[in-house]
């Protein structure tokens, strides 16, 4: 099957053959980062002609231009690291720049005024790293290489880098990506009112994501980072693909020496405070991380006589992870006397798997096995064939291995998954030189990820009595008792998929006059293979509907689901970074993307048509399952000024229109309908029930096809972004930035329930919820971001931050199913985004203490991290699905729900909420009129510390021990209150914010050694 119908596969060829011919990028060759600006003399007047010349100070490499017209200058593509700049004019002394900075995917600005003399004459000088961005209006941040080896990173996971940013939040926790894997960490952020799977991860230019569902498919070890760079606002024509911000890494490379590290770092239980949540008679669950490795960098050798010096260098770094956790559970079990009365048989059969309580309320307190092995290697070789070209090469390959006891809700042990995967990614890179002021640089990459979710209890639901189809050692259904038990499933399991993005792209950098200008352009192709089985979801309103075996939905699809789609993007990017004057740069850019509408290789999909109420298979019936869209034009447009002409002060604006492509599990599950799968609900109503033992058939004709859909109207999101900020360096070394940031999201993606309940009738008969996914959300956000950074000097560095913001959206998941309480009224979900806080304050800094002596008093150094943020959303919403066929209604307000000394017990006032149509219960009958997430949940404030102490062994070699304190305070970040009106749980907080383990749970402390020479 191929990827585009007849009609359109000429014109992909024809685009595919021009950017092939022409050359061009948008997302790629940003690993490396340039110099620019302007040759003058001491009355400002230009000076043409003159020789520049950067020397790479730790690899030796050379890179040279000479100054136009007007004297401008720039040098492109250079790989990060301090560089030495040389410039001679005939008439003028030489001068020399030490150690100036270049960073991934920056341009350094650094104009030259030159004295008149001999040439032979040379004036040296240290150049000064800016703390004022003149040179573009894109909002960015890189965080160097000392301070991603050095700041304390609970888990050394560098996505959590992100949230170093301005704009950037704690994400929630009921984040999807966001939320920390066990031993992986977060796999994406939110930031600047962005959803969290709209961010790009790009390494060494390639791009870094899995578009399944857009996060990034690994995260590369900590110790091969060189530098991390975001930009999280107006960003320039050169990148696409997503609207949120763009995360460019640079790896690692080798050097003129010979240079290296070996590390392991500890953690233990015994170390740790106890969870707020822990049981406190019982001792700390266990909790062992060891993660070790070592790196090494140096010139290949050649031959004899040809060492690399200067010309070809490798790096390898390999890192392992081993831990063994214990996950608590906190959960509200039946009571004895719930126990004993319960009468279904097949309730009586899983009662079982229910652990009695062993604390007081009711409670059970114990804990899962949850074991993590990873183990990654990589290697990096860069090689300068001639003074026109150079090489680069990057491979990493993860094996990682995990079990998740606590997987979609289950909050009892013995049930969750084990999850067996390999991440790979391979990026090459060639930069051609044609002259002084042309540069061309070529990107080729691919990232692979397969992945396998096998459930931890595979048991036979028919030999319980239950007859839902499943006749094998699948596993049981997920069982849902609301606001108390969840075990079983998982459901949708077991599962994998196996995955492959490859990427061509090219950039043409020219410099003309003041003029410096980019084309280029990028092809992407994804494969993507999925399989899947399931068991299904059974939701019971309470334990009282569990003795009799009396469920009040169950969902599942029938038979295996297999599938193969098969997607494509195209971009095409002009900019110009045009020096309007000498302190004025304007940047106008354009960029068009083509997102092809993916297809599957054996026409598996199938969709549910309004018009006839038929479902239409790919093929037969249906040509796509949505239009292609080939207007997707985005301009940007933006300034960048000086007005002191000095450097030190900076106002910059800009305004961007950027587009999603949307991620493959959009259309994935349209093959499971019909006749490839067949996904059914059962609804229980006042006429039906739905039985523990016999799920589907006894919900009589409740139990029909509930097909997953997607709308024939679907259309790429996207998101218009505009900022105005002013830059100014306060004192030397210190530089601060003020600035108003907004956008405005349009088209994104939110489902519905196309066949929600109208008067108790379905408008479409025979058929149970058809959820659709559609591109009908939107988004607004608007903050002010204030930040102040203070490069190292005096042995200080730190960069803080303070943002007031506001989200807002119709739903802030991509990735999750219909919440509307109404489907039929879309505009009344409009609320703060569940990711929303309205103020939020971030402080990094790394310290070296002023101690000077012999080795024991000397070499010590201070980091940490500080955070502060505001509560996110809390959406309260009433059991059961009889009235619309989903579970999705909000409450009706009876009161004031504000407690002035909210607790884990009781963080709202319960009482002021009731079930609409309930006895007493005022207001709308079916919908509630609380508004989406109006109710405030708990904040997050916590301390990351690190005290570091660097001996020195010998001349090349060091000693560096850390000890590292996660959340110092031991301060408690408490999680979300239960949300469900009625249930066991409701307003009553149950867990952290994040596991134990993870950020701010309890403080935990951390050991590690290094070796380094």
């Amino acid at each position: 099957m191929s990827l585009l119908m007849p009609s359109r596969r000429a014109c992909l060829r024809a685009l595919t053959a021009a950017f092939l011919c022409l050359g061009g990028t948008a997302l790629m060759a940003q690993s490396t980062g340039a110099i620019a600006g302007m040759i003058s003399d001491t009355t400002g007047g230009a000076i043409p002609g003159a020789s520049i010349m950067a020397t790479n100070q730790a690899t030796g490499l050379k890179w040279s231009t000479i100054s136009g017209g007007s004297g401008d200058y720039q040098i492109v593509a250079l790989p990060t690291g301090p560089y030495q700049l040389e410039v001679q004019a005939p008439g003028f002394q030489t001068q020399v720049i030490k150690n100036l900075p270049v960073a991934v995917a920056q341009t350094t600005a650094q104009n030259i005024q030159l004295t008149v003399g001999q040439i032979s004459e040379t004036l040296t000088v240290d150049a000064a790293a800016p703390v004022v961005q003149t040179a573009t209006m894109a909002v960015s941040q890189v965080v160097d290489q000392r301070t991603v080896q050095e700041i304390p990173l609970n888990g050394r996971h560098f996505v959590d880098l992100g949230l170093l940013l301005p704009g950037s939040v704690v994400q929630p926790q009921n984040g999807f990506l966001t939320a920390p894997l066990r031993g992986q960490g977060a796999f994406a952020f939110n930031t600047a009112g962005n959803r969290e799977d709209t961010v790009n991860f790009m390494i060494n230019g390639v791009n870094l994501n899995d578009m399944v569902q857009n996060q990034i498919t690994f995260q590369p070890s900590i110790n091969t980072v060189s530098e991390f760079k975001a930009d999280n606002s107006t960003f320039s024509a050169e990148y696409g693909r997503n609207s949120g911000a763009i995360v460019n890494i640079a790896t690692r490379s080798g050097s003129n020496q010979f240079h290296g590290e070996a590390f392991e770092f500890f953690r233990n239980e015994k170390l740790d405070a106890k969870n707020f949540f822990d049981n406190p008679s019982l001792p700390i669950p266990p909790f062992k991380r060891n993660q070790f490795g070592f790196s090494l960098g140096a010139p290949i050798w050649l031959g004899p006589g040809l060492n690399g010096k200067d010309r070809s260098f490798f790096f390898f770094s390999y890192e392992g992870l081993r831990q063994r956790q214990k996950v608590p559970f906190n959960t509200i079990v039946p009571t004895a006397a719930e126990r004993a009365a319960v009468t279904d048989p097949v309730a009586l059969q899983l009662l079982k798997f229910i652990p009695q309580a062993n604390l007081p309320d009711s409670r059970f307190a114990g804990s899962g096995t949850a074991p993590v092995d990873i183990n990654q290697w990589t290697l990096d070789i860069s090689h300068r064939l001639n003074s026109n070209d150079t090489v680069h090469g990057y491979y990493a390959n993860q094996h990682d291995l995990r079990q998740e006891p606590s997987l979609q809700g289950n909050n009892i042990p013995g049930f969750g998954d084990t999850r067996k995967s390999q991440r790979q990614i391979f990026t090459f890179g060639e930069t051609h030189t044609f002259g002084p002021a042309v540069v061309n640089d070529f990107r080729f990459g691919l990232n692979r990820i397969f992945i396998t979710f096998d459930p931890n209890a595979r048991l036979n639901p028919a030999a319980f009595g239950i007859n839902n189809g499943v006749n094998t050692d699948l596993g049981l259904p997920q069982i849902n008792i609301q606001g108390s038990v969840n075990f079983g499933g998982p459901s949708g399991f077991p599962q994998g998929r196996a995955d492959t993005v490859f990427v061509y792209s090219d950039t043409l950098s020219k410099l003309a006059g003041r003029h410096s200008l980019k084309f280029g352009g990028e092809v992407r192709r994804f494969h993507n293979n999925n399989f899947s089985r399931d068991t299904g979801v059974m939701v019971f309103t309470g334990f009282d509907k569990f003795e009799i075996g009396s469920a009040n939905s169950y969902t599942m699809t029938q038979g295996g689901v297999f599938s193969g789609v098969r997607t494509a993007g195209i971009g095409f990017f002009a900019q110009d970074n045009y020096k309007a004057a000498s302190n004025l740069t304007l940047e106008l850019g354009v960029r068009w993307e083509l997102n092809t509408t993916p297809a599957e290789v054996a026409n598996r999909f199938v969709v549910f048509d309004p018009s006839s109420a038929k479902l239409l298979q790919l093929g037969n019936g249906l040509d796509e399952v949505y239009p292609n869209n080939y207007k997707q034009f985005g301009p940007r447009v933006g300034f960048a000024w000086d007005p002191f002409k000095d450097g030190k002060t900076s106002i910059r604006g800009g305004y961007g229109l950027f587009y999603d492509q949307p991620v493959t599990n959009t259309v994935s599950p349209l093959a499971s309908n019909p006749p490839f799968g067949i996904p059914s609900a059962a609804i229980a109503t006042s006429n039906t029930v739905v039985s523990l033992s016999d799920p589907l058939a006894g919900a009589g004709s409740a139990a029909t096809s509930s097909p997953a859909n997607i709308s024939r109207d679907f259309r790429n999101d996207y998101v218009q972004s505009w900022n105005l900020n002013l830059q100014r360096e306060i004192v030397k070394d210190l530089g601060v930035q003020i600035g108003y940031f907004g956008s405005k999201g349009t088209h994104l993606r939110m489902s519905w329930n196309m066949n929600q309940f109208v008067n108790s009738v379905r408008p479409y008969a025979g058929f149970s919820n058809i959820n659709t996914i559609d591109s009908v959300g939107n988004s607004s956000y608007n903050g002010l971001w204030v930040s102040a950074t203070k490069r190292l000097s005096r042995g200080v560095q730190f960069s803080t931050n303070y943002t007031w913001s506001h989200s807002i959206d119709y739903n802030s998941l991509n990735s999750q199913g219909v919440t509307a309480q109404d489907s039929f009224n879309r505009r009344n979900e409009r609320g703060s985004s569940d990711f929303d806080a309205r103020h939020h304050f971030n402080l990094s800094f790394l310290y070296d203490l002023p101690f000077k002596g012999n080795r024991l008093i000397e070499g010590w150094s201070l980091s940490g991290i500080v955070t502060s943020q505001s509560g996110n959303p809390v959406n309260v919403i009433v059991s059961g699905a009889a009235r619309t066929g989903l579970a999705t209604r909000r409450a009706n307000v009876a009161g004031d729900w504000r407690l002035s000394n909210p607790d884990p017990v009781a963080w709202f006032n319960k009482s002021a909420f009731c079930a609409p149509g309930a006895a007493g219960c005022a207001g709308p009958p079916v919908f509630g009129n609380i508004g989406r997430n109006v109710v405030t949940g708990p904040g997050f404030n916590n301390v990351d510390f690190s005290v570091i102490k660097t001996t020195k062994i010998s001349e090349a070699a060091h000693l560096q021990f850390r000890t590292e304190f996660f959340d110092l305070f031991n301060h408690p970040n408490f999680g979300q209150p239960g949300r469900i009106v009625g249930a066991k749980n409701f307003g009553i907080i149950e867990s952290t914010r994040f596991p134990p383990g993870d950020s701010g749970s309890a403080r935990q402390i951390q050991f590690a050694l290094k070796v380094l020479f």
